[in-house]
């Protein structure tokens, strides 16, 4: 199997109705559905107007888009699947908000932390008597088949557990390693920079299907690796044991994922919490702390590790790391 570049980046379109005359919100969000996303017939309960923004992010083989909006309920019917084919499986991860997925197999009722999954040219009808907050993918038939997927004759609701929510466990972690990798290019603060094949290898194995080679098997293993150090990785207990046991590998399984990289789980540990800590060095916000307890606070279990783990990533210390910053700032 033949990976893209690890980071593919590509720019990030925001559309928002806000400002845009009341009468002609439905419309207008319509239009940007149906061009970005899944051509819907939008509904509003009686008296109130839109507010819904959405970002979008076409990657090669994927769409990725986050959506927040007011209570409202989206349709596609029969109808719009004929006229606005989209030959697509749908994802949608809730994150605020209850939401309600009305199908022609049954009812399903959504909260966050759980992800939706079906086909989009099946005609259904989603409300959100809360509003919502969600991110969704949107992936073609063809390259859903090619990681081996079925296309859903029936939806599928999947806990992945909310991205960034202080537990990780009782969720499906596959799935909420691929939360997290659209969260970091469409979310609010969303970068535009995704990895495509690591994301694919996550939608493979969210939905339980066998990988295809043993490098996509790997790639799912380290994007999953990757997401729960990311949650974890301010905690001074973090081990390899931990995130082993987290994504389903042996301690042994989880080192060969990891060399294959060129790393091992200490150093990659390491060199995240030193990214984190020379970004927050940097940062005027925390200048009144010391030097101690920032490396405290980026999962280093005493001053004098964080100073030498530095050095080594970094090739100074901490201290010197900030001086740095600021003289280069003035």
């Amino acid at each position: 199997m033949t990976r893209a570049t690890p980071a593919s980046h590509g720019a990030v379109h925001r559309f928002s109705t806000r400002g845009l005359p009341a009468a002609r919100r439905i419309e207008l969000w319509e239009e940007h559905n149906a061009d970005a996303l899944v051509a819907l017939q939008c509904r509003m309960p009686e008296g109130a107007a839109l507010e819904a923004s959405e970002a979008n992010l076409q990657l090669d083989r994927l769409h990725l888009a986050h959506v927040e909006a007011n209570p409202h309920a989206v349709e596609r019917t029969a109808r719009t699947v004929r006229t606005r084919p989209t030959e697509s499986v749908a994802l949608y991860f809730t994150l605020v908000g209850e939401a309600v997925f009305y199908h022609d197999d049954g009812v399903r009722m959504l909260r966050p932390g759980q992800l939706l999954v079906c086909d989009a040219d099946r005609p259904f009808l989603r409300g959100f008597s809360q509003g919502l907050e969600e991110l969704a993918i949107k992936v073609p038939y063809e390259v859903f088949r090619s990681v081996g997927g079925t296309v859903p004759r029936t939806a599928r609701v999947i806990d992945f557990g909310t991205p960034g929510a202080a537990s990780a466990s009782g969720g499906n972690t596959y799935a909420a390693a691929l939360a997290a990798l659209v969260a970091r290019a469409v979310g609010p603060r969303g970068d535009g920079a995704a990895d495509e094949s690591a994301a694919l290898d996550l939608v493979a194995a969210a939905l339980a299907q066998p990988p295809t080679s043993e490098a996509q098997a790997a790639g799912t293993h380290f994007a999953a690796a990757e997401q729960y150090v990311r949650r974890w990785l301010r905690d001074p207990t973090l081990s390899a044991r931990r995130i082993a046991a987290a994504i389903g590998l042996s301690e042994r399984q989880l080192s060969r994922v990891f060399a294959e990289r060129g790393t091992s789980v200490p150093r990659f540990v390491a060199r995240r919490r030193v990214e984190l800590a020379g970004r927050m060095l940097r940062r005027s916000a925390y200048a009144a702390q010391t030097v101690e307890a920032i490396g405290l606070r980026c999962g280093f279990s005493s001053a004098a590790q964080f100073s030498r783990v530095f050095r080594e990533q970094a090739g100074m210390s901490p201290s010197e790391a900030r001086r740095y910053a600021f003289s280069a700032r003035t």
